[in-house]
């Protein structure tokens, strides 16, 4: 399922003493079982288009395409009400979004609301929650009794049981600590390899370059520049100049590449490093 934006434009509270444009002529394509990166700082509108990709957001200007459903100024909610089914939406700190009395029935609420049969909700969570790592041991406990990163997998498995075709995730991994991070990122990336498009915001750079294959850049509300991560991740003065980093090892190869070793071009993983050190 492809989604693409087309002068897309949206403003917040608009004909309202505080109405502010967050989206200016945005034009992008999310290819299907792609796993696509957004970066930028705070306020550059990234949020923003993550709920427009599932229909929270209805444009102000221009048309979202996800699938075969078109979303534009004037849609209504009951018109998109399939996207929020096929394009799953992880916030940042997902968590709080739980509210039933167990782990089981805060996972199978989803599927129940669009219809599914108790039995075969509660099949479909039992199945997620293995998936993302929650024993069955806890499945009868409240949900505010666990971690905070197994509340957050909880969370994530509420999500995953609606099966949708895109998972959205807007910072996923904010207030994990390094092992919680990598796991999560493991999950999600298994899930893309099983065929799932996967679409992140992150501050992180060394989780676009080891998971993403493309990436787009906002600033202020705009696609100032966009590629694969090997391509977007070369240019380190301009993501410096936007207040963005870049991928530790990439870092690290720039600094070598001031002492005099040369690289055919920087490298952004680990491995991409090991490889070119060896060449040499």
């Amino acid at each position: 399922m492809d989604i693409a934006l087309q002068k897309v434009s949206y403003t917040y509270q608009a004909g309202t003493p505080f109405e502010g444009r967050a989206l200016f002529d945005i034009d992008l394509e999310i290819k299907d079982k792609s796993f696509t990166a957004f970066i930028g700082h705070t306020g550059s509108g990234k949020s923003t288009i993550m709920q427009l990709l599932n229909g929270l957001n209805i444009p102000s200007e221009g048309t979202v395409h996800i699938g075969d459903v078109l979303i534009q100024s004037n849609s209504k909610s009951k018109d998109i009400k399939s996207i929020r089914k096929n394009v799953g939406l992880v916030f940042q700190f997902p968590e709080s979004q739980l509210f039933e009395e167990t782990v089981l029935k805060d996972v199978s609420f989803g599927p129940q609301n669009f219809g599914v049969s108790k039995a075969e909700s509660e099949k479909l969570a039992r199945e997620k929650l293995e998936l993302v790592g929650i024993s069955d041991t806890l499945f009868e406990k409240n949900p505010f009794e666990l971690s905070g990163g197994q509340m957050r997998r909880v969370a994530i498995a509420g999500i995953l049981a609606m099966e949708p075709n895109t998972l959205v995730l807007d910072e996923p991994t904010a207030g994990l600590d390094p092992k919680g991070r990598q796991e999560l990122m493991a999950l999600f990336k298994k899930l893309h390899q099983k065929g799932m498009t996967i679409v992140l915001v992150t501050h992180l750079m060394d989780d676009v370059a080891n998971y993403a294959d493309w990436v787009y850049v906002l600033e202020k509300g705009r696609i100032i520049q966009s590629g694969s991560p090997k391509k977007i991740f070369q240019n380190i003065e301009f993501l410096r100049s936007k207040h963005l980093g870049v991928p530790k090892i990439t870092e690290f190869a720039a600094q070598l590449r001031k002492r005099g070793i040369a690289f055919k071009s920087l490298p952004i993983t680990l491995k991409e490093f090991v490889e070119e050190v060896r060449d040499d």
